[in-house]
């Protein structure tokens, strides 16, 4: 990485909010600063963000309709985001809707309503979804899942079986940009061509894509488009409530909105409804003016740096862990483990260690090295289900334990992921922590809750309150 963009994440790093903030260790004799290896899950904020908010505040007030300055105000801010969301995605407000929300999930299950299907249309998504990007699917169309390769990798020849088995029946395939377990890239610009020429529709979900690597949705001539794309500004730096679906106006412009009410219309009599043009049809209720202020804001700081800057940097992290890892005995990392393979790839890596519970990994390590990661399977269970190669009656085992509120021996992986502002350094205590407890070198005692799985030190038990409270 050239010498000056080094220098522009270390500064941005030291604008991270909270970065330095201190939490307590089981011994209670020591604090260290919080390492937050969790990133895939949600970012912290950065300052840029916050003080942006804060300044948006002194002008806050109702947007659209309003005659008040404060309203005015309020509102060309709230149309500046649409149009920086558009462009980080490379749409254009001509042919594409910028539509907010509250985060991917509910884009994606917005869209599932959008979008006129039938039971009898067929939705073809991978099986490397998230829960958000399967389960609305499953309630409005036939879902049939693509396959993926022993190293997590979406199966295109799967995905080309089941284009002509459905022939004629596929209306959407619906992908991950990234997957949020192991970092998979998929080529979603390959799989939109062959999309598009079956006749089909595509949906990009970004949310792990989009912070990291630049999405470029494309015109809607070019055969390598992208329908619509989904993410969420909780992930991106500017965790204030807000998440966006982007996709072709034409959708938008016809069917009825699935939440009814005011600012989805433009005139409405005892008899008759006409609903208002996009995205307004689409953005019911008083919308999180606020969320789509930060999330425009984290987009400026995130062009500002550099997209190629920062995928540079984490993949420079992603190979330096992969390599620090492997020497430790025991600790196995699933997906895609070749180092220089790291550009192609996520800063998301999934291990298991010596075969401990991934309860108690991710325990031990918040409790004794202020270590911040997460554990299970990441609201993917059935690509869990296939990297740790559990067969069906496994697979049933599990599901009855979980219905008889038993996860004690829920089947699961420890995930690191990393953000922009995570750091060699880091990644060395990590490394160390991993080492140490592959040895059995940790000093607390645990004990399991079967209900939720967690383990938990004994006798130690800080007061929350100390450190923040309502």
């Amino acid at each position: 990485m050239l010498k000056s963009a080094a220098q522009d994440l270390n500064a941005l790093r030291e604008r991270v909010v909270g970065i330095h903030t201190r939490v307590p260790l089981l011994n209670n004799d020591e604090t260290r600063p919080y390492i937050n290896f969790d990133n895939a899950a949600s970012t912290p904020t950065l300052k840029d963000v916050l003080d942006t908010v804060n300044e948006f505040m002194l002008w806050y007030s109702s947007v659209h309709r309003g005659t008040g300055f404060k309203s005015k105000v309020a509102t060309q801010a709230y149309d500046d985001a649409h149009r920086i969301v558009a462009e980080f995605v490379g749409a254009n407000l001509k042919d594409h809707a910028v539509i907010f929300g509250k985060n991917t999930t509910e884009a994606v299950n917005k869209l599932s309503y959008r979008l006129p299907l039938t039971k009898d249309d067929v939705v073809l998504v991978s099986l490397l979804e998230h829960h958000s990007n399967d389960l609305p699917w499953r309630a409005r169309a036939h879902t049939e899942h693509i396959r993926a390769d022993e190293l997590g990798r979406l199966d295109e020849a799967d995905l080309d079986r089941l284009l002509e088995t459905y022939a004629g029946r596929v209306k959407l395939v619906a992908i991950t940009g990234a997957s949020n377990v192991t970092g998979h890239l998929p080529d979603i610009h390959r799989i939109a061509e062959k999309a598009h020429k079956a006749g089909a529709q595509i949906l990009i979900d970004t949310a792990q894509l989009a912070p990291h690597r630049r999405v470029a949705m494309g015109a809607l001539d070019d055969p390598a488009h992208l329908d619509y794309v989904t993410l969420s500004a909780h992930k991106m730096y500017a965790p204030f409530g807000t998440g966006a679906l982007i996709g072709r106006k034409d959708t938008f412009e016809q069917g009825e909105p699935e939440y009814r009410g005011g600012g989805t219309i433009e005139i409405v009599t005892v008899d008759h409804v006409e609903w208002a043009s996009p995205p307004d049809r689409d953005e019911a209720g008083s919308p999180n003016v606020v969320g789509a202020v930060a999330l425009a804001a984290a987009i400026k700081v995130i062009n500002k740096v550099g997209m190629n800057v920062i995928a540079e940097h984490e993949a420079e992290l992603t190979a330096y862990t992969l390599d620090a890892l492997s020497s430790i005995d025991g600790l196995r990392i699933y997906g895609d483990t070749n180092p220089a393979n790291a550009a192609n790839r996520l800063g998301v890596i999934p291990i298991t260690l010596n075969g401990m519970s991934h309860f108690l990994v991710a325990a031990i390590l918040g409790a004794e090295w202020g270590i911040g990661v997460r554990n299970g399977c990441f609201c993917a269970h059935p690509y869990l289900l296939h990297l740790l190669g559990l067969s069906a009656e496994e697979s049933n085992r599990v599901r009855n334990d979980v219905l008889v509120n038993n996860r004690s021996d829920m089947p699961g992986l420890t995930r690191i992921s990393f953000g922009l502002y995570n750091t060699a350094e880091e990644v060395d205590v990590l490394r160390q922590a991993l080492s140490n407890i592959a040895r059995g070198k940790y000093y607390g005692r645990y004990v399991q809750d079967t209900k939720s799985g967690e383990y938990n030190a004994v006798n130690w038990k800080p007061d929350l309150s100390r450190y923040f409270r309502l």
